[in-house]
């Protein structure tokens, strides 16, 4: 027995050896002997489950304290427990854990606020590290403030809630970089991409006063900064700059999985449909082990709609159709899973069916249809269907009433010659800002479109309640009592001219006004007429004084070339030459004499020589009926289509008429 204790003692010196140079896995070797030897020790029990810890068994650990329940109480080990719950991603058991204990110390303290980070209950985690931060003072205080900026910036980023500032001075880089990522959540880009500068420069200045970094390590360590750079960039339509940016941080390999997946599913939103075979590389990236681990819902949830976007990109409809169905399984009130849904289909040609789903959409959740209306009435307009596109927008409870509804919906009806349901788009309009906000700049612009609308179409009587209603508002507004005035006109006289009454003098309107300026202005269309004889007025004039009219010059005709002005001209001068006196026909050249005889192609001399009359073994031609003999003596030797008509007699001779050439002679002197 004695030498039992003496080696437990012994056993003992050694975990403690172990323990203060970090040396676990040996003190849990001897931890091990020493509960072989007294069974169920308390402190050898608590002391294995933290070695365990160390080493990163948690789930031994657990097994140890599960197995060791009735020895070891639930405060005893209650933080070592909800730790390794926390580390195995237990999340909601962990908080179960911390939440049980009798007492809440500071590091269960600083383990419940990275349980409600992950949980993302923001609101309570703030307030549970200014706890700390307020009522504790050791070496982790920097950690818990940065810690508490981190929380900040996500508040920032998912919640949109208006933040105070925390007055903590970022002496750090990680504290740099958490009010960067505050910045960019409330829209401030440009101070934000300063302040990730101011970051990077600290980041290097700390890594590089350590020696046993390399510069790997700094690189690999900026990777955050620099993809939350390029993230900026992307918001600022630096495309370009940010995907060489993305592409670098890729090219590093970081250990943080989570930082990876982000970095590629904002490469893959800068892509789209283009550079497909890159974006179903850079998807890989983003269904890594532990990535849900790391992000918010919201991050993972942007992921999911960028993977099934990309199957529809690639033309993988029924991969499409799976990812966007199971979006909706888990996300039943949220409206982008059904657009992508809709969009899937509108690629097919299937508007239709897309129209029945969004309609379906709408009916189950009316508190989030506005986006799905607005899908819907598209669809519509690309069938054609304008008023059920306008029926469709006036069922939006949110917009109907704004004025880029209200224009766009006064067009469609206008489109349709549907003026009645334009005129109670305005009325309704006009009526919500009456009872909203009575007077205001909305409330007047709508008030005078829609008087304008009315005078347009002739809706005179409309119009005056309209035009009545502005005036008042502004008794010094001419151009309004202008309008009011002529339709007054067409409908009570009497109204218009005590109206009138209020219009200025002309002195007063033509005061400062150039007139010749304004008569030669761009868009003056006056012109000034003659006054007009009055009759009756008429006296005799004097000899002399009549008008003198202005004669008109004769301008000087043009002369024929090689004109001789002392020639006689040819008093037949203007008669087409065949019918002039002297006019004796066309005289054939020797060109044209060729012309027509003989074969096609063949030249005079060919034709001799292939003559048959010329030979001597042929017979004697015949003469032709009615010709003279020396005729047919002359003609022995031609061929009878060479033979020239001057030979026969004048009866016989038949006149054969001249065709007219295009662009006959002209007529001459």
């Amino acid at each position: 027995m004695a030498n039992a204790g003496a080696s437990v003692a012994s056993l003992w010196t050694e975990v403690n050896r172990c323990g203060q140079s970090g040396d676990y896995t040996r003190a849990l070797k001897a931890i091990t002997r020493i509960l072989h030897e007294v069974k169920d020790d308390v402190t050898a029990l608590h002391c294995k489950i933290v070695c365990l810890v160390q080493n990163g068994s948690f789930k031994e650990a657990l097994n140890v304290m599960n197995n060791h329940s009735k020895v070891l109480t639930s405060d005893d080990v209650v933080f070592e427990k909800a730790y390794c719950e926390y580390r195995l991603n237990r999340v909601e058991s962990a908080l179960k854990t911390i939440e049980s204990a009798s007492e809440q110390t500071d590091k269960l303290k600083e383990l419940y606020g990275q349980v409600l980070y992950r949980l993302e209950r923001y609101d309570e985690c703030r307030a549970v590290y200014t706890d700390l931060i307020r009522n504790s003072q050791d070496e982790y205080e920097e950690e818990r403030k940065t810690n508490l900026t981190a929380v900040v910036a996500a508040m920032s980023q998912w919640e949109d809630a208006p933040l105070d500032d925390l007055g903590l001075p970022e002496t750090t880089y990680e504290l740099c970089y958490n009010s960067s990522c505050t910045l960019i959540g409330q829209g401030k880009l440009t101070e934000a991409f300063n302040k990730l500068r101011q970051a990077e420069e600290l980041c290097r200045v700390s890594l590089s006063e350590d020696s046993d970094v390399t510069e790997e390590d700094i690189e690999s360590e900026l990777a955050v900064i620099h993809s939350q750079m390029a993230y900026i960039m992307q918001l600022q339509g630096r495309t370009e700059d940010a995907l060489q940016l993305y592409n670098q941080v890729i090219k590093l390999k970081p250990s943080d999985v989570g930082l990876l997946a982000v970095t590629a599913n904002n490469i893959i939103t800068i892509n789209k449909d283009q550079n497909v075979f890159d974006s179903k590389k850079k998807v890989k990236l983003t269904s890594a082990d532990g990535v849900e681990y790391k992000l918010a819902k919201k991050q993972l949830q942007a992921i999911d709609f960028n993977k099934a976007l990309l199957a529809m990109y690639t033309n993988q409809a029924e991969q499409c159709r799976k990812l966007s169905s199971s979006l909706q399984n888990q996300n039943p009130g949220h409206p982008r899973p059904v657009l992508i849904q809709v969009a899937q289909l509108c690629r097919e040609k299937q508007h239709s069916k897309a129209i029945e789903l969004l309609q379906q959409f709408s009916d189950q959740h009316p508190e989030s249809a506005a986006d799905i209306k607005l899908t819907m009435a598209q669809l519509y307009l690309i069938q054609g269907h304008v008023t059920k596109a306008c029926d469709t927008l006036r069922s939006i409870e949110d917009f109907k009433h704004k004025q880029g509804m209200v224009s766009a919906l006064v067009t469609m009806y206008s489109h349709e010659e549907d003026i009645d349901s334009a005129i109670d788009v305005f009325s309704q309009a006009i009526q919500h800002y009456q009872d909203t906000q009575p007077g205001s700049t909305p409330h007047l612009a709508l008030v005078r479109e829609a008087a304008n609308f009315k005078l347009k179409h002739g809706r005179k009587k409309e119009a005056i309640s309209d035009l009545e209603q502005l005036w008042k508002q502004n008794t010094n507004d001419i151009h309004t009592l202008a309008q009011l005035i002529s339709a007054y006109s067409l409908v009570d006289t009497d109204k218009a001219k005590s109206l009138s009454k209020h219009l200025p003098s002309p002195d007063t309107m033509a005061f400062n006004v150039d007139v010749d300026a304004l008569e030669n202005s761009h868009g003056a269309t006056y012109v000034r007429k003659k006054a007009a004889k009055v009759t009756g007025e008429n006296l005799p004039k004097e000899q002399g004084q009549g008008d003198i009219k202005k004669k008109k010059k004769k301008k000087k005709g043009k002369l024929p070339k090689n004109f001789d002005p002392t020639s006689t001209p040819d008093p037949e001068r203007w008669m087409p030459m065949r019918e002039r006196s002297y006019y004796r026909g066309k005289k054939k050249g020797k060109k044209n004499q060729q012309v027509g005889k003989g074969t096609q192609g063949a030249s005079a001399a060919a034709c001799a020589e292939l003559d048959a009359s010329k030979t001597a073994s042929s017979p004697p031609t015949s003469p032709r009926p009615g010709s003279a003999s020396g005729s047919a003596a002359s003609s022995a030797g031609v061929p009878p289509r060479q033979q020239k008509p001057g030979a026969t007699s004048g009866a016989t001779r038949k006149k054969v008429p001249q065709k007219k050439k295009k662009g006959g002679g002209k007529g001459g002197w």
